[in-house]
């Protein structure tokens, strides 16, 4: 199985934010989980944390999740697999300080589930 890693320019600024040992720590760790998916990717998900959301996905569940980098830092991204071309796709969205990733969290959610979110409140207004 490949396995494709994607970062976004948020994720780009993120990380050219942080000290060259946190720098490097985010991206050992990230090459650590992509390397070990084809042949552990129990392991791998054992390593994820998939946070609550604050609404309701109509039914779909969400593949964002948070991977520990270390005590202070997180990176918040998502995992995709695609059997039919037998790949999986890490999208890296940002890398944030610990306090700060609930905030950060619930941003990259709303931005990726907007549509979903939307419909959500469109059927509640019609019920």
């Amino acid at each position: 199985m490949d396995v494709l890693i994607e970062s976004t320019r948020s994720f780009e600024k993120d990380l050219g934010s942080l000290s060259e040992d946190e720098q490097t720590a985010a991206v050992n760790k990230i090459n650590d989980c992509a390397n070990l998916f084809a042949t552990q990717k129990a392991e791998v998900y054992r390593q994820l944390c998939c946070l609550p959301l604050s609404s309701d996905l109509n039914g779909y569940e969400s593949s964002l999740y948070t991977l520990k980098i270390s005590q202070r830092l997180r990176v918040i991204l998502a995992v995709d697999e695609d059997p039919i071309f037998g790949q999986v796709i890490f999208t890296l969205f940002r890398a944030v300080k610990h306090q700060d990733l609930d905030q950060a969290y619930q941003s990259v959610a709303e931005s990726l589930y907007q549509e979903l979110l939307h419909l959500n409140r469109e059927t509640a207004q019609i019920s």
